[in-house]
């Protein structure tokens, strides 16, 4: 693995705030050509730093995942959604029949994002109520 140097630094820095940067604008932001940020990314991928499209960046530690199980005002709630769809932890969102409205996956590198993201989700004016359950082990 190669070492990671203050160019490949700011870019994980841009992904963990929005994974969904366009290439163009990552670039820009980082004072790089497209095909050179292209070519960073793909080894950051290849080194195992960045997984996935969601651009899950590899910190110190196992990551923290829960299951947030949302009750809500109204249905549909088009604007909820949006906010989770810019939370880069939100690993899911399913739609649910009975009293839970919605199952939402969160995973993060610790308790504490976990936390504020809880309180980001919970305090949306859509949401009537939020419980948390913290994921112990997955079996399968």
């Amino acid at each position: 693995m190669r070492p990671i140097d203050e160019k490949d630094r700011q870019i994980l820095d841009l992904l963990r705030a929005d994974a969904r940067l366009p290439l163009k604008t990552l670039a820009a932001k980082v004072g790089l050509a497209r095909s050179t940020l292209r070519d960073r990314l793909s080894k950051l991928e290849a080194d195992g730093i960045i997984r996935g499209y969601r651009a899950e960046i590899v910190e110190g530690g196992p990551a923290v995942s829960v299951y947030l199980f949302v009750r809500l005002k109204t249905t549909p709630a088009p604007g909820f959604i949006a906010l989770l769809r810019r939370i880069a932890e939100v690993r899911s969102c399913t739609s649910l029949t009975g009293d839970i409205d919605l199952l939402v996956e969160l995973s993060a590198a610790s308790t504490e994002r976990i936390n504020a993201l809880r309180d980001r989700v919970s305090s949306h004016e859509a949401v009537a109520d939020l419980t948390t359950s913290i994921v112990l082990n997955r079996d399968i």
